[in-house]
């Protein structure tokens, strides 16, 4: 009988500890409140001025691929910077933190709200970081500079869209985690 006693204990501990939460709601950390990501211009202006660059889309079934110009180049620059949050204790942060990976993607939009395409339609793009400052963030308020140029053709064949950027950062003891941004690309 105690060894059921001492099982039924040992299970019930187990229970009670597998229901509680390892940490409080309060210290979830969230990176946007310590990741300031900010593009100037704020929305983008998106012009024709695409550099005859071109896109493949592949047909199959013996049939040759379509190569389509894109409609719509984007330029825009950008400001990472880890701001008075990043110090308090709940966050842990070790400086220097490293910009390891940048991506990208382009959504259609319509009045600021992603769309997404019907079918088998999908957005094209390609885009290129042609400058960044650094790549190592040296402690709080000291910014990463970055420009980005994309080239973009949706099935909406309207130019409004989303941006979405995706950095993602190492600290100083190994620690990965990501910020996603979204800027605004004009109607």
């Amino acid at each position: 009988m105690k060894r059921l006693a001492c099982a039924g204990l040992v299970l019930a501990l187990a229970f009670t500890a597998a229901c509680q939460s390892p940490t409080e709601a309060d210290s979830t950390i969230s990176y946007d409140d310590i990741v300031d990501v900010t593009s100037n211009p704020v929305t983008v202006i998106a012009d024709t001025n695409t550099e005859g660059r071109t896109y493949r889309i592949v047909r199959g079934n013996n049939q040759p691929d379509d190569i389509l110009a894109y409609d719509w180049h984007a330029g825009f620059d950008v400001s990472i910077n880890f701001n008075n949050n990043a110090t308090d204790d709940d966050v842990d942060m070790a400086f220097p933190v490293k910009l390891v990976a940048t991506a990208l993607a382009v959504k259609q939009a319509s009045g600021g709200i992603i769309t997404t395409p019907t079918g088998s339609d999908t957005e094209h793009y390609e885009f290129l970081t042609s400058n960044a400052s650094s790549n190592q963030v040296t402690g709080v308020n000291s910014p990463i500079a970055m420009h980005f140029e994309v080239w973009y053709d949706l099935p909406s064949l309207r130019k409004e869209a989303v941006i979405q950027l995706t950095f993602t950062f190492t600290d100083d003891d190994g620690a990965s985690f990501q910020r996603v941004a979204s800027i605004q690309v004009a109607p």
